[in-house]
């Protein structure tokens, strides 16, 4: 229950990144984009993610967390590229510096969204 509760706070915050930053667009479906991008945006933190701060931990460490930043537009990243392989939908996110904006959005919304929830 607790997956569907988060999948859905992701839903919406991706939902409104895509409001907000007007760079960010979808491919298809607007619906099924976001649906899908958040579902494959949630499986890569739970398997993909872990790797990745493990790696960075050095840096993580040196940058005082600011790192985690990096880590999250990567997994942002990956997530819109499976999700416009394997479904052809999802969002289409331009650069690196716009995936960072939207991964330090969807944090901000999900972690307000889940407050809302609880």
């Amino acid at each position: 229950m607790r997956f569907v509760e988060q999948w859905l706070a992701t839903t919406i915050a991706i939902a409104l990144v895509i409001f907000f930053v007007p760079t960010i667009r979808t491919v298809g479906n607007t619906y099924a984009a976001v649906i899908f991008t958040a579902l494959v945006l949630a499986l890569v933190n739970i398997s993909i993610k872990p790797l990745l701060q493990i790696l960075a931990l050095p840096l993580t460490i040196l940058t005082l967390g600011l790192f985690s930043l990096f880590v999250n537009a990567f997994a942002l990243e990956i997530a819109s590229t499976i999700t416009q392989g394997i479904f052809q939908v999802g969002i289409i996110v331009p650069d690196f510096g716009t995936a960072m904006w939207a991964a330090l959005l969807i944090s901000i919304f999900s972690w307000f969204l889940d407050m809302l929830i609880q």
